[in-house]
C-alpha cells in the first residue's frame, strides 16, 4: 500500500473532536468532584449556623475571595496544560497575586491589632483541623480532574498533576469556607493556604505516575 492511501484509509475512520471538548470533559470532572465535596461538608460538617448573614460579611467575602482566585487561576492553568502541545503553565503564576494581596491584608489586620491577640488570630480554634480538612475535601475534585485528564494528552505530566492538585484544593476550601466561621486573614492566609498546598504537592509528586498515558 502507498504511503497516501495508508494515510486516507486511516483518516476515513477517524472522528471530528467536538469545539469544546477539553473544556466540557473538564467542566464534568469538576462538577462531579464538586458536587461530592459538597455533599461531604453538609453530611458531615454541616454549614455555618450564621451562614445567610455571614456570607454579606467583608471578611467571609475575603476568604471566598481568595479561595475563588486561586481555583480560577488553577482552572485556567488545568484547560492548557490538558493539551499535548501546551508550554509552560498557562498563567499559572499568578497565583502569587491573590497570595501577596492576602498578606497585605493580613500584615494590616496585625498592625492594627495588640501583639497579645495575634496568637489566637493566627490560630484561631481550628487551626489543627483546618488544612487537613481542605486536603481531604480536595480529593473528590482531584479524583474527578484525573478521570478528565484520561481522555485528554497533558504533555508534563508533573505540571498538569500540580495545577489539578491546585484546583482541587482551591475547591474544597472554598467549600470547606461554608462551614468554617474562621474569617481572619491571617488565619486564611496561613492554614487555607497550607491546606491548598497539600493536594498541589500530591498532584506533583504522583503526576507523572497517575497521568501517564
Amino acid at each position: 500500500m502507498r504511503t497516501e492511501d495508508l494515510i486516507q484509509s486511516l483518516s476515513a475512520q477517524t472522528r471530528a473532536v467536538p469545539r469544546n471538548a477539553v473544556e466540557q470533559r473538564l467542566a464534568i470532572g469538576l462538577i462531579a468532584g464538586g458536587a461530592l465535596t459538597l455533599a461531604l461538608v453538609l453530611s458531615t460538617l454541616g454549614l455555618r449556623a450564621d451562614l445567610p448573614g455571614a456570607m454579606t460579611n467583608a471578611r467571609f467575602l475575603m476568604k471566598a475571595a481568595y479561595t475563588i482566585a486561586l481555583g480560577v487561576v488553577a482552572i485556567l492553568a488545568v484547560r492548557h496544560v490538558a493539551r499535548p502541545d501546551a508550554t509552560g503553565t498557562g498563567g499559572g503564576w499568578m497565583i502569587v497575586l491573590p497570595v501577596l494581596l492576602l498578606a497585605g491584608l493580613s500584615a494590616i489586620e496585625l498592625a492594627g491589632t495588640p501583639s497579645d491577640y495575634w496568637m489566637p488570630m493566627w490560630l484561631g480554634s481550628s487551626w489543627r483541623q483546618c488544612s487537613m480538612r481542605v486536603g481531604v475535601l480536595s480529593l473528590p475534585v482531584f479524583a474527578g480532574l484525573l478521570w478528565s485528564f484520561r481522555q485528554l494528552a497533558p504533555a508534563n505530566l508533573r505540571v498538569a498533576g500540580a495545577a489539578a492538585g491546585l484546583a482541587a484544593g482551591a475547591v474544597g476550601a472554598t467549600l470547606y469556607g461554608l462551614h468554617c466561621p474562621e474569617v481572619s486573614a491571617t488565619f486564611v492566609l496561613t492554614w487555607y493556604t497550607l491546606g491548598i498546598a497539600i493536594p498541589t504537592a500530591i498532584g506533583a509528586i504522583f503526576g507523572p505516575r497517575l497521568l501517564r498515558w
